[in-house]
């Protein structure tokens, strides 16, 4: 036997592709410079500096470039994603949009499961990134055929049941790290709250556990649509518990509890009217010269009911919240007129509510006399 002859392993190619699939994501994460965190300061909240991460200003325009890079890192070191294969996840939107950029940067098909009530830009955004989208009708179903395609061989990267697994909230790809690294030259650099909504639970299990290992007095609040899984799930300490009612803000507001939301890191969490987190969503076009998705307008409103009690208790301290993605995807739901009107939302009283407690320092919902 010729000991100077070694027989090539089978899966040297396979070794060799994923090495290259890991250099381009690496390349990818270099390229990409960190996103902005921007301060507005209001008459009503002295003492109050608001700070908001601009999430929109990702390649794919939302926050989800971040989880759908980890993703695909999950997938390629755990060795489940293989050169050809086919790669699949249930989304609303905004995560199928990130994935196929993604799996078109490393030349895989992608398949985005998504309710057949998403927003019809995002369904084209993720066709023209070369995605297919297999559209359900009823949303409770999505999470089951993006098994079935699993099961005919295709990579199922899982957002919902993998998300708190796949960031490293010690490090790469680390929103919170980021926020307190901008904040680091701030009068305070410590913000008495973070708020931030829930799709998967990753981004709030990122958070909350960065807050404790950083050994920080900062807490976490949780802003979702009135009545969703998380609300209840949360007050209740019930994973299995249910939604009392639907939303129309796409990203968060899940019917159940998923896996990657972890109760115990978050302190706090406020429920939000849909037609609140348009208003407010409108409002910070207003504030920011840059129109952005509902759930930036749901994490708004919760910033300004927890400034509104900071201020009637005396407290000072800064609130740092997330601008989720770019509201052109909601040209034709959540900002049309018309739209809004065929399901019932009413966004004048809420726009009145929120200007006025920019003055004034407190937030009443409209059907709360003050």
């Amino acid at each position: 036997m010729n000991m100077n002859t070694i027989t090539p392993r089978p899966d040297c190619a396979a070794r060799a592709w994923v090495h290259g699939a890991l250099a381009l994501l690496e390349q990818e994460a270099t390229r990409s410079a960190d996103t902005h965190l921007l301060r507005l300061d209001f008459p009503g909240f002295p003492g109050i500096p608001f700070y908001f991460k601009d999430e929109s200003v990702h390649p794919t325009g939302s926050l989800k470039h971040r989880l759908a890079r980890s993703l695909f890192l999950y997938a390629l070191c755990n060795g489940r994603l293989r050169p050809g294969q086919a790669v699949v996840d249930a989304s609303s939107g905004s995560t199928a949009i990130s994935e196929a950029w993604f799996a078109r940067m490393l030349g895989l098909q992608f398949i985005a499961v998504m309710p057949a009530c998403t927003a019809p830009q995002k369904i084209q955004a993720v066709q023209d990134l070369g995605g297919r989208c297999d559209l359900v009708d009823d949303p409770a179903q999505v999470h089951a055929r993006a098994a079935q395609h699993a099961a005919e061989g295709a990579c199922h990267l899982d957002q919902f049941g993998l998300a708190e697994r796949a960031t490293d909230w010690r490090g790469n790809n680390n929103i919170a790290e980021s926020i307190l690294g901008q904040l680091r030259r701030e009068p305070q650099p410590e913000p008495s709250w973070i708020v931030c909504g829930v799709g998967t639970g990753g981004t709030s299990a990122t958070i909350g556990r960065y807050l404790r290992y950083r050994r920080l007095h900062t807490r976490l609040c949780v802003a979702e649509p009135t009545g969703s899984g998380y609300v209840h799930g949360w007050r209740g300490r019930d994973r299995n518990a249910i939604a009392s009612q639907s939303t129309l803000i796409e990203g968060i507001g899940r019917p159940r509890v998923e896996p990657g939301f972890l109760f115990e890191v978050v302190d706090d969490v406020i429920e939000v009217d849909d037609a609140a987190s348009i208003a407010a969503a409108l409002l910070l076009e207003e504030q920011l010269g840059t129109r952005y998705g509902g759930s930036s307008g749901t994490n708004f409103v919760a910033c300004l009911q927890l400034a509104t009690a900071m201020r009637m208790r005396g407290e000072r301290g800064s609130i740092v919240t997330l601008l989720c993605d770019r509201g052109k995807r909601y040209q034709q739901t959540l900002f049309d007129a018309d739209w809004r009107a065929r399901n019932q939302l009413d966004i004048a009283p809420w726009q009145a509510a929120l200007q006025t407690a920019l003055a004034s320092g407190t937030l009443t919902p409209p059907d709360h006399p003050a």
